[in-house]
């Protein structure tokens, strides 16, 4: 019949370390953070005469699904209200270990004269008990895997419901989506 094939430590070598190399390719692959809005904190009210202005502490609990650490630049989240831009919240830079999770406090401030302009709505929502909200926010960074540093931009768009009484989290549903940019 034909030939007996010769097993060799070689060939065992080879063919181990490539399927541990085809693993860690397949298990770097950048996956999309994912991002939950966990709580709203009212810290003050400043008056701005005729309306006050709001200021808050939005709890957002953070998860990095990554083989990699994390490295992002401060940005600005807009907050928005009936489709107008109601205010913004501040992400600061900061990094986070690979495949973690993490709580961060965004300080918020919404405006009481783009609140006053949806007054009706406004009321509305107060008496219903349900207020949406809509967030957008864009984070740039890079994440080192090995000795490249690979440069990623993150959208994350939210849909929130709230109550504006006691501003509890009634509902949520984020997206994100995440870039590779070219160095």
């Amino acid at each position: 019949m034909g030939k007996k094939a010769k097993w060799s430590w070689t060939s065992a070598l080879v063919g181990a370390a490539t399927a541990t190399a085809a693993s860690a390719i397949l298990s770097s692959k950048p996956r999309d953070p994912t991002f939950h809005l966990i709580s709203i904190n009212l810290t003050s009210l400043k008056l701005n005469f005729p309306v006050l202005d709001a200021e808050m502490i939005l709890t957002v609990h953070v998860s990095n699904p990554n083989v990699a650490t994390v490295r992002y630049s401060s940005a600005n989240m807009s907050i928005y209200y009936a489709g107008c831009l109601l205010g913004s919240a501040v992400v600061e830079a900061g990094s986070q270990p690979p495949r973690s999770c993490q709580f961060l406090h965004l300080p918020a401030r919404l405006s009481g004269l783009e609140l006053a302009h949806h007054a009706k709505e406004f009321l509305a929502d107060v008496a219903r008990r349900e207020m949406v909200l809509n967030a957008a926010v864009d984070i740039e960074g890079d994440a080192k895997v090995l000795w490249w540093d690979h440069r990623f931009k993150a959208h994350v768009d939210s849909h929130v419901t709230v109550d504006p009484v006691f501003l509890d989290v009634i509902d949520q549903e984020n997206k994100s989506e995440m870039m590779l940019l070219n160095a």
